[in-house]
């Protein structure tokens, strides 16, 4: 008879405040409310039951969130709102006690002190990943708990001209502009951390595409040019080549893609199907790129690797009045008037497409043999 296997020791993301009893419950079997009491057990004999949750909250993973759902965390217990009403009570109880003796109220205004102070760091902290807490709520637990703790240095330094009145009135008063500075300095560490990592990863990144380049890239590259670019050797090693270059360099390329990065894009894609290696050359500004002249390009291009195949060279010339764009291939070249009247890939697929944008195409041989198409298109002005 085979033992039932426990569930992995993991945190629900639906808690009351980190849900470490109901992870261990899920994990030894147990109802939730015999490890509660066990918690609050084991918190009263000494205070280990405390560090031994702090200890489980901080190390125990959270269960994966499912797909569709927000992340974050939701906590049903508001923290933050019920450390604000034990500083609302601690500053009842000073206005209260301000007249009557010193000692209850230094005690009130510990109290006060320490229920904002949980409440400002549980707003920033935890309810910063809490799709159920938001904006609003957290500028109202801060502007209160701000409110509270004026209030009370206040009533501190009107209360008994003393020394340390005046010196608990003046605390109180700091900490609510340390409290109005909490959120600018918690942005601000969160920008720094997130610069580091950002520079950490570029380092490691830099280290990886040295080391790869040294090594791997150069071996494909080898391996392309012993193999010939018609071969399937060369075809297949060309595309690990640029994948490998596209995980290395994944955010470098620009949010919005030029006519030259359009049409790398579609040589890479030409290259997985067919046994041609296609380089794209651009010289000028960078442009957007224009639908039909970025179609016509791709049928020019796929022309010359069915047809021709090996080195398809791509140049891509861009002014202020025109872009201009040169596919030549080394095949056997073609005449259009010896093409039959069936075959529509350059008539109408390059030459009307480009008339209809305003364009010209042009199909001609090339200089060292193979096909050159050249379309031109005028930029037009709004």
């Amino acid at each position: 008879m085979s033992t039932p296997v426990r569930p992995p020791l993991s945190r629900p993301r639906d808690v009351l405040v980190g849900g470490v009893c109901l992870g261990m419950a899920r994990h030894l079997g147990w109802s939730v409310r015999s490890v509660r009491v066990l918690a609050v057990a084991l918190a009263v004999a000494g205070g280990a039951g405390i560090l031994l949750y702090l200890w489980l909250w901080a190390l125990v993973p959270l269960d994966e969130p499912v797909p569709g759902e927000e992340p974050g965390i939701r906590r049903r217990v508001p923290g933050a709102a019920l450390a604000v009403g034990v500083a609302g009570a601690g500053a009842l109880a000073a206005a209260i006690l301000a007249p009557v003796d010193q000692r209850p109220l230094t005690s009130a205004l510990l109290v006060v002190a320490l229920g904002a102070g949980a409440a400002v760091a549980w707003s920033l902290g935890l309810d910063r990943s809490d799709p159920g807490r938001s904006v609003r709520y957290g500028v109202w637990v801060r502007s209160i708990a701000v409110a509270l703790l004026i209030l009370t240095g206040v009533v501190a330094l009107v209360s008994r001209p003393s020394a340390l009145n005046a010196v608990l009135g003046v605390g109180m008063v700091v900490l609510a502009v340390g409290v109005l500075a909490a959120p600018r300095a918690v942005a601000l560490m969160t920008d720094l951390q997130d610069a580091r990592t950002a520079r950490v990863r570029e380092e490691q990144r830099a280290e990886i595409a040295a080391h790869l380049h040294d090594s791997v890239l150069q071996t494909l590259a080898l391996i392309q040019n012993r193999a010939g670019a018609s071969s399937e050797v060369a075809r297949i090693a060309r595309a690990q080549e640029r994948e490998l270059r596209e995980w290395l360099f994944a955010g470098d390329d620009p949010l919005v893609a030029d006519l030259a990065a359009e049409l790398r894009e579609v040589a890479a894609a030409i290259e997985l199907d067919y046994p041609a290696r296609i380089e794209v050359v651009a010289a000028g500004e960078s442009v957007s790129a224009s639908p039909a002249l970025v179609a016509a390009a791709r049928e020019a291009m796929l022309n010359a690797a069915r047809h021709a195949g090996g080195e398809v060279s791509v140049y891509v010339e861009t002014s202020d009045a025109a872009t201009d764009v040169f596919v030549r291939d080394r095949g056997a070249g073609v005449d259009l008037d010896t093409l039959p009247g069936d075959r529509l890939g350059i008539r109408e697929s390059i030459i009307g497409r480009m008339t209809r944008a305003g364009g010209t195409a042009t199909v001609r041989p090339g200089a060292g043999g193979g096909t050159e198409v050249h379309l031109h298109l005028e930029e037009t002005s709004d």
